[in-house]
């Protein structure tokens, strides 16, 4: 039996999250630890909104907004467990109290799989994918991570970005390790060249012997161009319903430094789960 762990916001409880991790745990018949980022210094409301207040003023709202984040934070639990129940799976919950990125990194070193909303930011603010939380936890997860949007959809066809580098490949690896049920829906292997280069797959001989005995009916897709350009402009548009297996997208050190990251374009432009794995 696995652990997949979801990270859960008790302030504002992500259904998308929970259903995304009880399918997988479902699949795998794994154990599901909803770990509640409960962090200490986050609250709902903004300290600088009340600098005005009197004293007394000031306590009776901090008092007020304290007990309401308290309900809010155990109705998100509530909900985690009903929805655990429901499903018929072996659950936790952990409530972590200390500073959010590095209790949730820690929870990584011992998990198989780690879920969370990709627009995630345990602040009281918006921000676009990737936020500033799920950049640094990308950046030390000790895991893979599923990056799922708003709305869960139910998982129809894997797209798996493949390059001809061995981080690819490991991304591929890991995730038909771990999902072998998955090895049997619609599955297209995805890979953007140069426009000098050949439409041959990477490693075409090896490549294709190693995936009939992970995706037996796997399909290929050779586009040229930009990978970051032509990779969404074949997925966006499409049906809902697919997810996306990466790990570290080739590009050249210049390009790294002008562009941004394979993941961090997929979360801005697309709403598909995005299964990240990297050594």
């Amino acid at each position: 039996m696995q652990k997949i762990i979801a990270a859960l916001d008790g302030l504002k409880f992500s259904e998308s999250t929970t259903n995304y991790a009880i399918q997988m745990a479902k699949q795998l018949n794994a154990h599901l630890v909803g770990v509640f980022m409960d962090d200490l210094t986050y609250h709902s409301y903004k300290i600088y909104d009340l600098i005005h207040s009197e004293s007394d003023v000031l306590e009776a709202i901090v008092e007020r907004s304290e007990a309401e984040d308290k309900e809010r934070r155990e109705s998100g639990t509530r909900l985690f467990e009903q929805a655990c129940r429901s499903a018929g799976i072996n659950y936790s919950i952990h409530h972590d109290r200390n500073i959010a990125i590095h209790e949730l990194l820690h929870e990584s070193v011992y998990a198989d799989l780690l879920v969370i909303d990709r627009k995630e930011t345990l602040t009281h603010y918006d921000e676009e994918p990737p936020t500033r939380f799920v950049r640094d936890l990308l950046a030390n997860v000790e895991c893979p991570v599923l990056m799922v949007s708003k709305y869960f959809k139910q998982i129809k066809k894997n797209i798996l970005l493949y390059d001809g580098e061995p981080s690819s490949v490991f991304a591929i690896k890991m995730f038909s390790y771990m999902f072998p049920t998955l090895a049997d829906i619609e599955t297209e292997v995805l890979t953007i060249k140069p426009n000098h280069q050949t439409l041959h797959v990477p490693d075409n001989r090896l490549m294709k012997e190693f995936m009939k005995r992970h995706f037996h009916d796997a399909t290929y897709t050779i586009l040229k161009g930009l990978p970051d350009i032509e990779i969404v402009n074949h997925l966006k548009n499409r049906n809902q319903g697919e997810l996306i297996v990466l790990g570290a997208y080739r590009r050249g050190m210049v390009s790294r430094w002008f562009r941004p990251s394979m993941a961090d374009v997929l979360m801005q432009e697309l709403n598909s789960p995005l299964f990240i794995a990297h050594k």
